[in-house]
């Protein structure tokens, strides 16, 4: 695996409820990415994210204050894998932080340009067969069904990357300041 970069919103508010099923059915999980909405993704070489790499993500940051949301609904992606996530209310503040990335990094398109839409989601469990998702979706409904809405803030993002093999934040950037 070559190392790759990603921005994120670190929600460890979702962990408890969200881990075991990433565990068993997230690759991401397994190498180290804890519960998260991406931002964008693929993000910089690691080694090319330097000095004004991170200025530039400093001030692209400064201009956005924390917000609240909530994840409060489970939904599913069929193609080209299946993915079972948790939908966050707003969905607004999440584009509009991954525009003004890609706005400031042009040539980081999110999702690598692979998908026209910008979806925020926090990932669940993704799979090759979407029908091995059904029994999934079950069993984590039911392990939700008094959990959500799930409320949380978003006050920082996270760099993080794979330089050592495994997801690790490599530094955070506080919204407004």
């Amino acid at each position: 695996m070559s190392a790759e970069s990603a921005l994120v919103l670190l929600v460890p508010e979702a962990e408890a409820l969200v881990k075991p099923f990433r565990d068993r059915h997230d690759p991401a999980a397994a190498i180290g990415m804890p519960a998260h909405i991406t931002l964008l993704y693929p993000f910089t070489q690691p080694d090319e994210v330097d000095g004004p790499v991170l200025d530039g993500l400093h001030q692209c940051f400064a201009g956005f204050a924390p917000f609240r949301f909530a994840l409060t609904a489970i939904r599913r992606f069929e193609s080209p894998i299946a993915v079972l996530y948790l939908a966050p209310e707003p969905t607004e503040p999440f584009c509009e932080l991954t525009q003004a990335i890609w706005q400031h990094f042009p040539e980081t398109p999110p999702y690598g340009g692979r998908h026209a839409e910008i979806t925020p989601h926090l990932s669940v469990a993704q799979v090759s067969d979407p029908t091995q998702l059904d029994p999934i979706a079950e069993r984590f409904a039911a392990a939700s069904c008094d959990i959500l809405p799930l409320h949380a803030t978003a006050a920082e993002v996270a760099l993080m990357d794979t330089r050592s093999g495994r997801w690790q934040t490599r530094t955070t950037f506080s919204l407004g300041s």
